[in-house]
């Protein structure tokens, strides 16, 4: 087993919250990488089923309450539904993968790791009139 550290960031610099991920594996596509990011980020948020959804990408407008990304009490996020759109937005380009600096631009790369390994999600900005 390997503790990998999982790093948000984006253009304007690193978000203060690290966080760490337990894989049993030392070789995984870097899309199951994502997979098991949004799976515990999602667990994580509906376990606690209150307050603001704080993940990779978000919630879809109908997911949200009406008071921006806060949830209702009794809904939850989907995992699947935010897998999705996390491979979606990598297709897109709303954010690049670092694995310890080096960027991995394929989903289906298979990503090294090791326990220390610093796995970045870098979300990208768009420019104004671009």
């Amino acid at each position: 087993m390997v503790m990998v550290s999982i790093v948000d960031e984006t253009t304007a610099g690193r978000e203060p919250d690290a966080w760490h991920l337990e894989i049993f594996e030392e070789r995984l596509p870097l899309r199951e990488v994502i997979r098991r990011r949004v799976f515990q980020e999602v667990a994580g948020h509906n376990a606690r089923r209150l307050g603001e959804f704080r993940g990779l990408v978000q919630p879809t407008e109908t997911e949200r309450g009406f008071n921006g990304t806060r949830m209702d009490e009794h809904r939850q996020v989907d995992p699947h539904r935010q897998y999705g759109r996390a491979v979606e937005a990598f297709g897109r380009n709303y954010f690049i993968v670092l694995v310890d600096d080096r960027q991995v631009e394929d989903l289906d790369a298979q990503v090294e790791l090791r326990t220390g390994t610093e796995i970045t999600f870098l979300r990208l900005v768009p420019l104004v009139g671009g």
